[in-house]
């Protein structure tokens, strides 16, 4: 921290303004948020601000150096209400940030505007708002020109973050395979370890969802990497994430020793900087990793815990996915009341969120699990719908494997078919093609239109029974599909001549 120690020696001039000691507040705060030191940030504004749901002081200053505190108030308002879980945070580092967007616009100041869309894009996607954050990114990134490279790259790796959370993973990839260029010109640990920590986490999912052993090997290495960046960046909260996700990795692979270990060194950490929110995903990554070792018991207790952290803040799309986690617990220990209470919970806070893919995850999970034990009407009235939803609107093939194989199955063999509210004109062949085209759909979604690869997600040896669906049966979806290419050459060469 060289820069913040130069800063506060500036401080000590007497002959200063009011706004060139303002700005220094405002440059002093920004080098302790960006090393995570939110505590030491805000004592840093202290002429200004008093903490989190207070305006801050802004008479005697001129009008460019207002909108720099009221940008520098609103986004400490966010990442400390986020650690701390300070409700309606997100809502005041919006305000604040917005008022701070309209003063920089009337100034002209183009590069401010997009650093501040880019921090209101943060209060949005923590508040699960990920529309919203993705088209606010949209409108930051129009805003730099080339000499914005930093501002730039951390708003791609927002988008990219907020693609992630979305389950949008092909996106995802292609936001960090189209950057990498932006970090490796940049001397910036932390901007470049929280890209090979991204990268990292989408080629962990996609490892999982593709079958991709070799994603594995190298979300392995971009841990290895950010970690690295991180502890040279001195950035101790972002190592604990590291940590906590090297520990699901490893859990999810089956080696359960050591992902306790980094989930030990996780947890630490987030003690050590009582960040409530990253402690409590900590428990739930933690209980994930205990249901996968059969030790059923200690993760529901885990996953309580969890809940129980992030039910005094506003990260409802994480509640929703840590309720979604206790719900498996307790269905597995048989506690089916209790199970059912707690999915149907999570449908309704992640909907509440407006996360409408994790809702439907949690509808999915409580008819996975406790298909026997609704009743028809149930099915009907709670789950249908947001299945319908996520299928409509998931690129994951994982979870439409998931929907054909558990969710439908336990819908028509375990049960008396439920009545739909109208059967008027109900065509069963349609209704089979239109659900074949949205698994076609999906699959080339996915493959980015390559008919081969789509082939073999959904289970054909040869692609030409693909291909022979689509020019057949479904020859709406041939725009969907990569052109066939003719060969440069042919498979047989012919002979030279003499």
């Amino acid at each position: 921290m060289y820069l913040a120690t130069a800063i506060l020696k500036e401080l000590d001039n007497p002959d200063l303004t009011l706004s060139e000691r303002a700005r220094l507040r405002c440059r002093l705060a920004r080098q302790y948020e960006q090393a995570g030191e939110y505590e030491a940030a805000s004592e840093g504004m202290a002429d200004l601000w008093r903490g989190v749901g207070a305006r801050p002081m802004l008479e005697g200053l001129d009008e460019e150096t207002k909108a720099l505190v009221l940008l520098r108030v609103g986004a400490l308002s966010g990442w400390i209400g986020s650690a701390w879980q300070i409700e309606g945070s997100q809502e005041m580092g919006k305000d604040l940030i917005s008022e701070s967007l309209r003063v920089f616009e009337q100034l002209g100041k183009r590069s401010k505007v997009g650093e501040a869309r880019s921090d209101l894009a943060l209060c949005y996607w923590r508040a699960g708002a990920y529309d919203e954050a993705r088209i606010t990114l949209q409108e930051a990134l129009a805003e730099f020109d080339e000499g914005d490279i930093e501002l730039k790259a951390t708003a791609l790796l927002r988008k990219a973050h907020i693609e992630r959370a979305s389950n949008r993973l092909n996106e995802a990839l292609r936001v960090y395979e189209g950057s990498a260029f932006l970090f490796d010109e940049m001397n910036n640990h932390l901007l470049a370890g929280t890209f090979h920590h991204g990268y990292a986490n989408v080629l962990n999912q996609l490892s999982a969802i593709e079958d991709r052993k070799d994603y594995v090997d190298l979300a392995l290495i971009e841990y290895a990497a950010a970690s690295f960046d991180f502890e040279r960046a001195g950035h101790e909260r972002y190592h604990a994430c590291v940590e906590n996700n090297l520990g699901l990795l490893l859990g999810t692979v089956g080696n359960f020793v050591e992902a306790h270990e980094h989930l030990d060194r996780a947890q630490m950490l987030m003690t050590r900087l009582k960040d409530n929110v990253h402690l409590a995903q900590v428990d739930e990554t933690r209980a994930r990793v205990l249901l996968a070792e059969e030790r059923i018991i200690e993760a529901e207790k885990i996953a309580r815990v969890a809940v129980l952290k992030l039910e005094k803040g506003d990260e409802l799309s994480l509640l929703a996915e840590a309720l979604t986690t206790h719900g498996i617990a307790l269905a597995r220990l048989d506690h089916s009341e209790q199970a059912r209470a707690v999915l149907h919970r999570a449908i309704e806070v992640a909907e509440q969120a407006g996360d409408f893919e994790k809702a439907g995850v949690a509808a999915l999970t409580l008819i996975e699990r406790l298909g026997l034990n609704l009743s028809s009407a149930e099915v009907w009235a709670t789950t249908i719908d947001r299945l319908n939803i996520l299928l409509e609107k998931t690129t994951d093939i994982s979870i439409v494997r998931r929907i054909t194989k558990s969710a439908f199955r336990a819908l028509f063999l375990t049960h008396t078919i439920p009545t739909p509210p109208d059967w008027t004109n109900f065509s069963f062949r349609q209704a089979v093609l239109r659900y074949e085209a949205h698994l076609i759909t999906s699959a080339l979604n996915q493959c980015h239109g390559s008919v081969t690869k789509a082939a073999r997600l959904l289970g054909f040896k040869h692609h030409q029974s693909l291909t022979a669906l689509i020019d057949g049966r479904h020859k709406d979806l041939l725009e969907r599909r990569l052109p066939v290419r003719k060969r440069r050459k042919h498979l047989i060469a012919h002979p030279k001549k003499s």
